[in-house]
């Protein structure tokens, strides 16, 4: 891969883009320079129109720079340059995050929570009721009742966290299928068209971490 630095000036903008840049994702997008740098490049095709890139390019942009990181893609016909663009958009957008990697991370990024694309105050409430959680977990066997419906709404409030987060990153969409929760995971969720007596009710549990027993909740 032959990655060459270019004048931000020579490189030219498509008629139409796949992905619209909202002004919040494009603040990310210079706050994660400003942290990293520029971490990829921008893909041009021989025309040095851009295929991949709009808004790292605007970003850049906007932040006063003068020359970029670029791939040039040669040989590629107009239908194949349009295949590009949504192919590059969309199969980032296929993956899903993987909660229980989320949450380590987290832990061991302890009061370092800085992260572009993330919203600090939801990820230090996320880290928040992750400890909760777990000093419940720990003191097993004396859980009431009221203490499992606050463990029940905090992963609620979690879960909702986690959707508002994602809700930030315009560059992803919504998974078909949710992600597995590090604390918690339903049994089964019965289908919305079954009929009421072949539900089953839908229940939660967390892990002892002393002995690995399920504790349902």
């Amino acid at each position: 891969m032959n990655v060459i630095k270019i004048s931000l000036s020579a490189l030219k903008r498509p008629e139409r883009n796949v992905r619209m840049h909202t002004e919040k994702q494009l603040k990310e997008f210079e706050r994660s320079i400003s942290m990293f740098g520029q971490i990829r490049p921008i893909v041009v095709d021989d025309d040095l129109t851009i295929l991949a890139g709009n808004g790292l390019y605007e970003a850049l942009s906007r932040m006063g720079w003068e020359s970029a990181d670029i791939l040039k893609v040669s040989g590629l016909t107009e239908n194949q340059k349009k295949k590009l663009m949504l192919a590059d958009n969309k199969i980032y957008s296929l993956g899903v995050d993987d909660h229980n990697t989320l949450d380590a991370f987290l832990a061991e990024l302890k009061d370092d929570l800085d992260i572009p694309g993330f919203d600090e105050d939801i990820l230090r409430s996320m880290v928040s009721d992750a400890a909760e959680v777990t000093e419940r977990i720990m003191e097993y066997g004396v859980l009431d009742p009221v203490e499992v419906q606050q463990i029940n709404a905090a992963q609620e409030r979690k879960s909702q966290l986690m959707a508002e987060s994602a809700e930030a990153d315009e560059d992803r969409e919504e998974s078909d299928e949710p992600a597995p929760s590090s604390f918690a995971s339903p049994v089964r969720a019965s289908s919305f068209n079954d009929e009421p007596e072949q539900r089953e009710e839908i229940r939660r549990f967390v892990l002892c971490p002393k002995c690995g027993e399920k504790i349902w909740l």
